[in-house]
């Protein structure tokens, strides 16, 4: 078996994994799962800069700015989703007239 089949093996089964786990977690889990899910995806995000600013190649260079987007876009969207989940727990104040 090559190295990339192995590589996409490995995804493959990763993602249906990861997908099983998320899908059985319970909803008061969802908060604390979506701030570790930020942590790793900020992770993600240093990795891709180092290797877009090593610039060994061209394909490196688009694969890491490719990179670079993506977790950007994971980590904003998790502190936005995390944001909208902590906002449904607070108390809403009653409207005042006048």
């Amino acid at each position: 078996m090559s190295f990339v089949m192995q590589n996409l093996y490995v995804f493959v089964l990763a993602t249906f994994l990861g997908f099983e786990v998320i899908r059985r977690v319970s909803p008061l889990l969802h908060t604390p799962l979506m701030s570790l899910t930020n942590a790793i995806s900020a992770i993600s995000l240093v990795g891709s800069l180092v290797i877009l600013g090593e610039q060994k190649d061209t394909l490196s260079t688009v694969l890491g700015a490719l990179a670079v987007t993506a977790s950007t876009i994971n980590v904003v969207s998790g502190f936005l989703i995390t944001d909208r989940m902590l906002r449904m727990f607070k108390k809403r104040e009653p409207k005042r007239d006048g």
